[in-house]
């Protein structure tokens, strides 16, 4: 238990600064999208510091594609959320999918709220689906990229056939790629009280392995195959101790 108590504590009397500062600005007006980014950079650097190791591979192929795109990953933990506009950096502005119930957190809905996130309820799939359709198009055409984790909750494995097609749906939609994540991030756990607050455990490597942009032409059942493929490799490849090639070094 020490071995994680000990960089739990670190990771979250630093993520408590990060946010709280996050939620000041935001609370009036001020968080900027360059701001997320910032702050999301922080905690992955919060995260190193309390020997959190990441594994980042794609991210050239990302940042050369030219226009916004759908982010299509797995869903792991709360690691993936708080990282991924940290990693994409400053120029590659993002928005998420996510459920209602993270609007209701102290602090934290301030800053989701920043982000304008597409908010779904989980209670009605056709309403949902008709509400990320057009605002997930109005985010696009206004050069915002959208991240979308298909699954109906976070698991620590992958069941392609429970890996829903919104992401392809939308990118079909709007005329944009996809861009398939896998993800491995079982080093930030899921809490007993809260799902959010975990343990934090430095053994387990944090990886994040981005994919070639995919267009959604022709036969889109396709696209979202090579999406499902790109990451149920990676994540068995990840589990049998071997490292998948998908050619392109850390970002």
């Amino acid at each position: 238990m020490p071995r994680r108590l000990y960089p739990t504590i670190g990771f979250y009397s630093q993520a408590a600064v990060i946010m709280g500062r996050a939620g000041y600005l935001a609370t009036r007006g001020r968080l900027t999208s360059a701001g997320l980014a910032d702050g999301s950079a922080c905690l992955v650097r919060a995260l190193e510091r309390v020997g959190v190791r990441f594994e980042v591979t794609g991210l050239e192929a990302v940042r050369s594609h030219a226009g916004p795109v759908v982010f299509v990953g797995n869903h792991m933990s709360a690691l993936e959320t708080q990282a991924m506009p940290g990693l994409l950096g400053r120029d590659h502005p993002v928005t998420f999918v996510t459920k209602a119930s993270l609007m209701k957190y102290p602090v934290f809905r301030d800053v989701l709220g920043a982000f304008d996130p597409i908010v779904v309820s989980r209670t009605d799939p056709r309403a949902d689906l008709t509400h990320v359709l057009k605002e997930g198009g109005r985010k696009l055409e206004g050069g915002t990229s959208v991240i979308i984790f298909p699954q109906a909750h976070r698991s620590d494995s992958f069941v392609p056939e429970a890996f829903g097609t919104l992401g392809m749906r939308l990118a079909r939609r709007t005329g944009v790629s996809m861009v398939p994540v896998a993800l491995s991030t079982g080093a930030w756990g899921r809490g007993t009280w809260v799902e959010d607050l975990g343990w934090i455990n430095p053994a387990l490597p944090v990886r994040f392995a981005f994919g070639s942009p995919i267009p959604v032409e022709g036969d889109p059942a396709e696209a979202h195959r090579a999406v499902v493929d790109f990451i149920g490799s990676h994540m068995a490849a990840w589990e049998a101790g071997s490292v998948p090639a998908n050619g392109n070094a850390k970002g």
